[in-house]
């Protein structure tokens, strides 16, 4: 554990540092359930840090820093949490929809890291699950 925090204290002094940052817009897609038919205001998301491979360096050592890795497992192959290396999302594999899974969680067990983490942080996370390139024959488990 000593060593998570070792290697990863340049990353949590940018956390601790920065400043507060208002939340961000909500992401339109397929699966949201739109009251009365009409959709929320939503913006785009789009990740400042894509294709950045010190950013992805980053979102790996964040990953395992906050614990990531211990419902994902080491790589993000999947553990008691669902893989995020596999290329199938249940709520959007796209850059957005992942910032949007971090900072306000999931149902049944993704706890929200929105108030722990600045945004920036959590698309280093972002950039770095895009780097995992998914397995030729992925395993079919149903979470």
């Amino acid at each position: 554990m000593a060593v998570r925090v070792v290697a990863a204290a340049p990353l949590l002094a940018l956390v601790v540092t920065s400043a507060q940052q208002p939340p961000p817009p909500s992401v339109r897609y397929e699966q949201h359930v739109f009251a009365g038919g009409n959709p929320p205001p939503a913006g785009t998301l789009e990740n400042p840090l894509a294709g950045d491979k010190r950013a992805a360096a980053d979102g790996e050592k964040l990953f395992s820093a906050f614990n990531c890795d211990g419902c994902h497992a080491l790589g993000a192959v999947g553990g008691q949490g669902p893989s995020l290396a596999d290329g199938r999302w249940r709520y959007g594999g796209a850059d957005g929809a992942i910032f949007q899974s971090i900072y306000y969680g999931r149902p049944r067990g993704m706890p929200a890291f929105g108030g722990v983490l600045p945004p920036e942080a959590i698309w280093r996370l972002v950039t770095y699950l895009q780097t995992l390139t998914p397995a030729t024959d992925p395993a079919t488990v149903s979470w």
